[in-house]
């Protein structure tokens, strides 16, 4: 196949890697991800591209439950796609691609909360005993449910943030994105009794 594959035109081989999006019933892509990689690593852009659609939309819900912020989630999540393109030949197949991937931009969205907590602590430095702070009275009719979600939601976020980094990634996973714990293993690169065992606690 692999022979085959190199004696393709340019055009014949965008055909092959479009037909990638395709998947079978079981909703299991028709390439791995680790085949994607290889293909990518051999020079086929097209085949980044396919990854980067593939995981997106997961990952900026995955950043989103660490940072709060679509915008920054995004923007860890654009980043995290430059060093997959920039770092491509780090990448050993001996490796799940998608454990490789999450800890990547898990790692990015740390540097991130980082920064903020410096940004933080910079910005309380600059209050006076002068500054005040009131007590707003608002009337519970005035709240509608869009705002009392948006308040439940930050109440889970700023739970889920108190908790060690090996708690909250498996609480994320499991609980927010509702992953299996074959899933959440093979992303965390843990046994499943582990994932389990850290879940229950």
């Amino acid at each position: 196949l692999n022979k085959k594959y190199q004696l393709l035109t340019t055009k014949q081989r965008s055909s092959v890697l479009s037909t990638m999006q395709l998947e079978n019933s079981r909703n299991k892509f028709l390439y791995t991800d680790e085949k994607l990689m290889l293909l990518f690593q051999s020079g086929d852009e097209n085949a980044y591209v396919e990854l980067v659609n593939r995981y997106k939309d997961k990952l900026i819900n995955f950043i989103f439950n660490y940072l709060g912020d679509t915008d920054a989630s995004e923007d860890v999540v654009q980043e995290t796609m430059i060093k997959l393109y920039q770092k491509k030949h780090y990448y050993k197949e001996i490796a799940k691609f998608s454990t490789w991937l999450y800890t990547i931009a898990k790692n990015l969205a740390n540097t991130e909360l980082r920064k903020r907590k410096q940004r933080k602590t910079t910005l309380l430095s600059q209050f006076t005993n002068d500054d005040k702070m009131f007590d707003i009275s608002i009337n519970d009719n005035s709240i509608d449910q869009e705002f009392q979600t948006d308040i439940v939601n930050k109440i889970i976020r700023s739970a889920i943030n108190q908790l060690s980094d090996k708690f909250k990634s498996v609480i994320i996973l499991r609980d927010i994105q509702d992953l299996s714990y074959d899933d959440i293993s093979e992303i965390l690169n843990l046994p499943i009794g582990t994932v389990k065992s850290r879940i229950n606690r």
